[in-house]
C-alpha cells in the first residue's frame, strides 16, 4: 500500500508539473498580447492519513490549482489610434461579440483594453470582432438616466465618418456703442446698420438686419434710441421693436437704464436678453443687463461693433472622434464643431478574479464573480478611459523562465519517484525467485 501510494504520488506530482508548465507556458506566449492577465498556479497536498503513530504512511500527492489574476493591473502604452482605449485603474469595457449581435442574442462582455475602429456601417469594434457599447446622448448631447445595473440602456456605438451636421445659432450678443452725441437736439446723424449672420435649421447662412435710430428732442439729450431687428429668412419681416434708454448718471453713464418693448418678444433685465422669433425658431439676443457695462452702450460720438457672438455653425463634415477620460464620445467637425454622441460606462464587479475567461481578453459575468454595475468612468471606485492607449500583458517574462525550471526540475525529481518505485516493485518480485 505504502510503494503504491508513492506511485500514486509521484503520478499527481507530473500531472501537477504539468500544468503548471502549461499555464508558464500560456503566459510566455501572451508576453506581448495586449490586455492580457497571467495565470498563476498553486499547489496544494494531498492527505491520505494522517494518524499519529500509525506505523505507516500512505502519500496522497499534490492537486493543482489555476487562477487567472485579472485584478492586477497592466502598464499603459501610448499609441497614435484615438480610439485605442485603456483604463487607468478599476473597472472594464462593455463590449459584445459582433456574431453575436447580429443574431440578436448579446450578451454583455467585458475587456480592459481595445483598438477600436469604425467598420463599412460605421460600427465601432475591434479587428477580433468586439463592438463597443454606449449610453446614446440626446439631442443636446445630455445622457439621459439609464439603469445601471442592467444593459437595456446600451447601444452599439456607431459614427458616421461620412456624416455632414448643421448647429442652427439659437444665442447672440450683442456688443455695440452707440455715439452720445446723435441724441442732443438738432442731431442729423445716422449709424450705418448692423448685419449679423446667423446660421439655420438646415445649415443656411441668414442675418438678422439690426438699425438703431436716435431720439432726439426738441432740447437736450434724450439719451434713447429705438433699435429694430429684421430677420433675412423671414423676407426681411419686422420681429422686435424697442425703445433703448441709457444711462447718463456719473456711476453708471452709458450703461442701459430701460428697456421698453414695442413689438416682439419680451426683454429679460435679469440676463439682459431679449427673445426673438426667427424663421427657424426662438433665438435669444443679449443687449446687456441694465446699469452693466456690457452689451448695448452709449458713450462718446464713434458708433462701434466691439463684441458680435452667437453659438451655431455651418454645415461640416466629420474630422475626428474621440473619447474622453470620463467615457464621453465627442464628434469634431472642421467647423469647430464638438458634439457629444455618446458615453462608454465601465463595468465593475465584486470579484474580478471570478470572472468567465473568454477568448480575446474577454471576460464575462459568473456566479463568483458576483454581479456587475455600470458606472460612469472616474467615479465611484472606477478609474477613466484611456484614449491613445492599450494595456500591456500582465507576464513577467523573467519570473516565468525562473518558474519554468523550477517546474522542470520538480518534474525530473517526480519522474524519478516513479522510476525509484519501480525498482522497489521489481525488487520484491525478486523475492520469490
Amino acid at each position: 500500500m505504502t510503494i503504491s501510494s508513492s506511485l500514486s504520488a509521484g503520478v499527481a506530482g507530473l500531472n501537477a508539473n504539468a500544468t503548471r508548465l502549461a499555464s508558464i507556458s500560456d503566459n510566455i506566449a501572451n508576453s506581448g498580447t495586449y490586455g492580457y492577465k497571467r495565470v498563476s498556479t498553486e499547489f496544494s497536498n494531498l492527505v491520505i492519513t494522517g494518524s499519529r503513530g500509525a506505523g505507516s504512511y500512505s502519500a496522497g500527492g499534490v492537486r493543482a490549482s489555476t487562477t487567472r489574476l485579472i485584478d492586477e493591473r497592466g502598464d499603459l502604452v501610448g499609441t497614435s489610434n484615438a480610439l485605442d482605449l485603456a483604463i487607468a485603474g478599476r473597472g472594464m469595457l462593455p463590449v459584445v461579440q459582433e456574431v453575436a449581435l447580429e443574431d440578436g442574442s448579446a450578451p454583455l462582455l467585458m475587456t480592459r483594453t481595445g483598438s477600436f475602429r469604425t467598420d463599412a456601417d460605421g460600427v465601432l469594434k475591434t479587428d477580433g470582432g468586439l463592438v463597443l457599447m454606449g449610453w446614446p446622448a440626446d439631442p443636446d448631447g445630455t445622457i439621459p438616466p439609464f439603469p445601471r445595473d442592467s444593459i437595456s440602456g446600451l447601444v452599439p456605438i456607431v459614427v458616421n465618418t461620412n456624416q455632414m451636421v448643421g448647429n442652427p445659432t439659437s444665442e447672440i450678443g450683442l456688443g455695440v456703442n452707440l455715439p452720445a452725441t446723435y441724441t442732443l437736439a438738432g442731431s442729423t446723424s445716422v449709424v450705418p446698420p448692423l448685419s449679423v449672420e446667423y446660421f439655420g435649421n438646415l445649415g443656411t447662412s441668414e442675418t438678422l438686419e439690426v438699425s438703431f435710430q436716435a431720439i432726439v428732442p426738441a432740447t437736450g439729450s434724450s439719451n434713447q434710441w429705438t433699435m429694430q431687428v429684421r430677420d433675412s429668412a423671414s423676407g426681411g419681416a419686422l420681429i422686435g421693436e424697442y425703445t433703448l434708454t441709457f444711462d447718463d448718471t456719473r456711476g453708471a453713464g452709458g450703461t442701459l437704464a430701460s428697456v421698453a418693448v414695442v413689438s416682439g418678444g419680451a426683454y429679460n433685465p435679469a440676463d439682459g436678453t431679449i427673445a426673438l422669433t426667427v424663421a427657424g425658431g426662438p433665438m435669444t439676443v443679449n443687449i446687456g443687463i441694465p446699469g452693466e457695462p456690457d452689451g448695448i452702450t452709449q458713450l462718446s460720438d464713434t458708433f462701434a461693433p466691439l463684441a458680435i457672438t452667437k453659438n451655431g455653425s455651418p454645415v461640416g463634415t466629420l474630422v475626428k472622434v474621440e473619447i474622453d477620460q470620463a467615457g464621453f464620445v465627442n464628434a469634431t467637425y472642421d467647423t469647430g464643431l464638438t458634439r457629444r454622441l455618446y458615453q462608454v460606462p465601465l463595468v465593475d464587479v465584486p470579484n474580478p478574479n471570478g470572472l468567465l475567461s473568454l477568448n480575446n481578453q474577454t471576460y464575462q459575468i459568473s456566479p463568483e464573480s458576483g454581479a456587475f454595475l455600470l458606472w460612469e468612468a472616474g467615479s465611484g471606485p472606477t478609474g477613466t478611459i484611456e484614449g491613445y492607449s492599450r494595456e500591456g500583458s500582465k507576464t513577467d517574462v523573467a519570473a516565468e523562465l525562473t518558474n519554468l525550471i523550477q517546474t522542470q526540475r520538480a518534474y525530473s525529481s517526480n519522474a524519478k519517484v516513479i522510476q525509484t518505485v519501480d525498482e522497489m516493485l521489481q525488487e520484491t518480485t525478486n523475492i520469490k525467485r
